[in-house]
């Protein structure tokens, strides 16, 4: 069979193997995909990291494959290249019987896929150098040049893959560091419990295969009340192991949020050196505790839902878990630029929701919600829900936190109900403010309003209670 090649610009061949694509290839489909093909995306690689033509499109059928759950082998990649109108030109079934006995095992994917992306990183190292010489003999700024040079590497070498699922006890010490240096669970639910009883006693907690959105407006809260859930959910007798995707915050911050939540510490006097001897001492003390903890933060800023399915299945396979949270749906890519964001959105949905089923857990997404509740000065309703189409078809429960009812006109007070409540540690009522957790959709059980207490001063979440009705 001739196989067309690539060209970057050069007479000299580029870097590239023919037998470490081929045996890659050949030992997804041997293991059969759902692992083989997880890990090619870890790697972050894609139909452009293979260098002959033929394999990119052979590469592209197992990912379709692999996006609709479907077994990876030499039938049916043969069957998706055939749909595609691709299985002539890739050689036919006689090119991919080839391939799949090039190797015997695939126990070697793993050398073969990081080989496949080096090579990958070298042929754009190639391209951009070639230009760039061409560039040099004709350049006038020489910083301009070189702030262009060293940009245009480090995008290159970000496509190298990154480790950023971690264990929470790294994040931890570095947040106690950094602190100290600034200055009972009752059995009524049969899912993970919230915190919330209430919200527990309407939902009998969280359960597997659950897509669980919690949707509000900027600065309202919701990274602190998916914190809140996860505290919850880690501190128990039997804590329940958590992921947590991170796409906005760094793991470090996290962890700071985390201890000042657990100690009711204020973190504006954390920063600004305020605390007192007694409360820089149990920031190390809760600090130890957290460090125990089965958490797991990814930090990453940029992810596609493939990449996070990936991480989470893989994570899940050593260490089990029991919750997953999403910090926040709308900063997820979709895995085609090209389309709508709309559709973007309804894929990361969808995405969300088969992970869930897949791992058997709950999924906490937190989600955004649109301007018009604002515009028109009322609670939320499940039509806020950016792009909300998709959003709200896919989810099981969806919560949506807002000012309290009483409180959706003019500007922001607390209640007088909250007279009642004492804060842990005596925060002045200004910075303690209610909330209204809106379940506006369950799948399996009764809608309701849940009131919060909102402490802003360590950025908490606490059950409302009062004899008074608001």
């Amino acid at each position: 069979m001739s196989i067309k090649k690539q060209s970057v610009g050069s007479v000299r061949e580029p870097p590239y193997s023919m037998a470490y694509e081929q045996a890659l290839l050949a030992a997804c489909m041997l293991e059969g995909g759902q692992d083989s093909i997880a890990k090619c995306i870890d790697l972050k690689l894609s139909a452009d990291s293979f260098y002959i033509p033929a394999h990119q499109k052979i590469f592209e059928a197992c990912i379709a494959l692999f996006k609709a759950g479907s077994p990876v082998n030499l039938v049916t990649v043969g069957e998706q290249l055939k749909g595609m109108g691709a299985l002539e030109r890739i050689g036919g079934l006689v090119y991919l019987n080839e391939l799949s006995d090039r190797i015997e095992s695939p126990a070697g994917l793993a050398f073969y896929a990081q080989s496949v992306k080096n090579l990958e990183v070298a042929r754009n190292l190639v391209r951009f150098f070639l230009t760039g010489l061409e560039e040099a003999y004709q350049v006038r700024d020489v910083d301009q040049f070189i702030e262009h040079v060293e940009s245009r590497v480090f995008e290159i070498n970000q496509g190298r893959v990154e480790e950023t699922v971690l264990p929470f006890e790294g994040s931890v010490d570095k947040a106690v560091n950094l602190m100290q240096k600034l200055s009972e669970d009752h059995e009524v639910v049969n899912g993970v419990a919230s915190g919330f009883k209430d919200l527990d006693q309407l939902t009998t907690g969280f359960h597997g295969a659950e897509m669980i959105v919690i949707a509000a407006r900027p600065s309202m809260g919701k990274t602190a009340l998916a914190l809140n859930i996860a505290e919850a959910a880690l501190m128990r007798v039997n804590p329940v192991p958590t992921l947590f995707f991170s796409l906005e915050m760094s793991a470090e911050q996290l962890a700071m949020r985390m201890i000042g939540s657990c100690g009711r510490i204020d973190m504006t006097k954390l920063r600004t050196g305020f605390l007192s001897k007694s409360r820089q001492a149990s920031i190390g003390q809760i600090g130890e505790a957290l460090k125990h903890v089965p958490l797991w933060i990814d930090e990453s800023s940029n992810l596609t839902i493939l990449e996070l399915r990936s991480k989470a299945r893989r994570l899940h396979a050593q260490h089990p878990l029991g919750l997953i949270i999403v910090d926040y749906l709308q900063l997820l890519a979709g895995t085609d630029s090209k389309v709508s964001r709309e559709q973007q959105i309804a894929e990361i949905s969808r995405g969300i929701k088969s992970m869930a089923k897949e791992l058997n857990v709950p999924v906490i997404v937190l989600s955004q919600l649109n301007r018009e509740m604002e515009r028109e000065n009322r609670q939320p309703r499940l039509s806020d829900l950016r792009e909300s189409g998709s959003i709200e078809q896919d989810a099981d429960l969806v919560l949506l936190l807002s000012k309290a009812d009483k409180e959706t006109s003019g500007a922001e007070k607390p209640s007088q109900a909250l007279e009642e409540v004492v804060p842990p540690t005596n925060e002045p009522l200004t910075d303690v403010v209610r909330r209204d957790l809106i379940l506006a959709k369950q799948r399996n059980g009764p809608i309701g309003v849940v009131p919060l207490v909102f402490f802003r001063a360590y950025t908490r979440f606490e059950s409302f209670v009062s004899d008074k009705k608001i």
